[in-house]
């Protein structure tokens, strides 16, 4: 069996950061690599030279999308001479010319809670003007037969700040997780060698429970995730997780805030809210990332019937985005041919306009993604005021949304607030019948994505509730 090299280290970023921690500070860049694949020898006489470049005077860190250049190694020079190493890092925040500010703001305002994770980016430059005189150039000339190696390693370093750290501390800092992570690239690379086939190191960051946090992994490149169970369970075993949770798949990645998903959909719109305060309850959450789907979205004009569809977009992308699956969330004409497939509908369904229910959800998950799903039977709305252990337990043990449904609404449940000594209780929903842009603020204030009390369902309406059962995997 093969042994994995990797590499992992440890900055605490958390949703809730601790009063003194300020944000992230991220650089990255790509350092040249090239070299003759001669001998192993030279791989690492290669991975020194770039560890000397790191620590030398050319090393450059530039502040993205500012006009500020900082020389690490040249007693932390910094440019415009407004700025000097004892200048506190958090001061380098108004040279940035960016539009970030606006998801702070939409955030806070009226009380709305804010998880937004401050991020300074920084680009790693290899300074190549020299002063004064150079050398005269020396040609020479060796004739034989050799294969030359020329790449680009993806350098990506992270640590935490506070507000009293100064550019000088926070650029030392970086400088030594550079350097680490060369060192980490190197074994990778060696490890993963096979005659002159050389797998180029790819960096990635991970946002563990407390009290871990965010840690960096080194993967060689390349190698997919199916191939890379063994080295996944050491990091399991290592930082004491449950092994039957994925928290290392590519899939995974920590999104940093400054990085807009591209697909456009909103992440995760329940966390911008403030949650109930119950005489005695508890909170009982989604567990990870979801996209919020909803009508007329993808082109899509399904209005009026389209609501189920939805919350299954909703739950899809719940298992898509923790890793356990790798195809991509289905399309409505998908989801009909998915429930022909199984003999539940007839060919005619394919293209129609429509509705599907609970037990139809179940099916296509089921099809597509090998998910089993529980289904729980309320004979009319009223019911499910009592169903607050049910709920969460299984918010607790599965974390997965729950698609709901009765007379001809869907919705999608994404936790409850509930008491167990008074009964009270509170569901999240997210609405899919939304049929605006993805504006947060306009999807929070108007309820879209938030908090209703039993009277929200119709007590006379009997429902079914789909909820997903997800993998025991890592």
């Amino acid at each position: 069996m093969a042994t994995w090299a990797w590499s992992v280290w440890t900055n605490r970023v958390v949703d809730s950061l601790p009063h003194d921690t300020a944000g992230i500070l991220r650089v990255r860049g790509p350092l040249e690599f090239r070299c003759l694949l001669d001998s192993t020898d030279v791989i690492s006489r290669t991975f020194g030279s770039l560890r000397t470049q790191v620590k030398s005077q050319f090393c450059v860190f530039s502040l993205r999308d500012s006009p500020v250049v900082i020389w690490p190694n040249k007693s932390c020079s910094v440019s415009p001479k407004d700025l000097t190493p004892n200048n506190l890092l958090v001061d380098l925040l108004p040279w940035i010319q960016s539009d970030e500010n606006e998801v702070d703001k939409r955030a806070k305002k009226k009380n709305k809670k804010t998880t937004t994770v401050r991020v300074i980016d920084l680009q790693l430059m290899m300074e190549i003007t020299r002063s004064g005189p150079g050398p005269a150039p020396v040609i020479c000339k060796d004739v034989r037969k050799s294969q030359f190696l020329r790449t680009h390693l993806p350098m990506d370093c992270v640590i935490t700040f506070s507000a009293s750290d100064t550019i000088e501390k926070a650029c030392t800092r970086l400088l030594e997780a550079l350097n680490t992570q060369l060192c980490e690239m190197e074994k990778v690379t060696l490890q993963h060698m096979k005659g002159n086939s050389v797998l180029v190191p790819e960096p990635l960051h991970f946002l563990l429970p407390d009290p871990h946090g965010l840690v960096t992994v080194v993967y060689p490149g390349e190698v997919p995730d199916s191939q890379l169970e063994t080295q996944r369970r050491e990091l399991h075993q290592r930082f004491g997780l449950p092994e039957d949770w994925p928290f290392f798949r590519r899939a995974n990645v920590y999104h940093f805030a400054n990085e807009p998903f591209r697909d456009g959909y909103l992440r995760n719109p329940h966390s911008a809210l403030v949650h109930p305060n119950l005489d005695s309850g508890k909170l009982y959450l989604v567990q990870g990332i979801y996209s919020y789907h909803h009508y007329m979205q993808d082109r899509m004009d399904d209005n009026g019937w389209g609501c189920a569809y939805r919350s299954l977009q909703t739950i899809c992308s719940w298992f898509q985005q923790q890793g356990h699956v790798d195809r991509s969330v289905p399309t409505h004409r998908e989801i009909q041919q998915a429930l022909v497939d199984v003999g539940d509908k007839p060919k005619a369904f394919v293209g129609s306009r429509q509705w599907i229910g609970s037990f139809e959800v179940q099916a296509v998950l089921n099809q597509l993604f090998e998910v089993t799903s529980k289904i729980m039977f309320v004979s009319q709305g009223s019911e499910l005021a009592s169903k607050g252990r049910e709920l969460a337990n299984h918010f607790l043990t599965e974390g997965t949304p729950v698609m709901i449904g009765g007379g001809v609404l869907a919705h999608t449940i994404l936790g409850v607030a509930w008491s167990e000594i008074t009964g009270q209780i509170r569901f999240l929903i997210l609405d899919p019948h939304y049929t605006g842009g993805e504006d947060l603020q306009v999807i929070t204030d108007k309820g879209w994505c938030g908090w209703k009390g039993p009277d929200f369902w119709d007590q006379t309406a009997y429902y079914n509730l789909c909820l997903p059962q997800r993998p025991r995997v890592l």
